[in-house]
């Protein structure tokens, strides 16, 4: 992934912000899971667990998504 960035510096010439696209962002978002909400996080946790735990009865056939 290619991200195009701007740096905003001190009078010393330090990096002390940066200023990406709205695109990019929300694609950085997207990919860390920063877009989910508390219901889409909260099935993922009980998932996972399911997952851990060896449930396989919770699991759902891929045809039927």
């Amino acid at each position: 992934m290619n991200i195009n960035k701007r740096y905003i510096v001190d009078k010393n010439g330090n990096a002390k912000e940066v200023v990406i696209a709205l695109k990019d962002y929300k694609k950085i978002e997207e990919l860390l899971g920063l877009d989910l909400d508390k219901e889409a996080i909260k099935q993922l946790q009980r998932a996972r667990r399911d997952r851990e735990s060896g449930n396989k009865a919770t699991y759902v056939d891929l045809s039927l998504i």
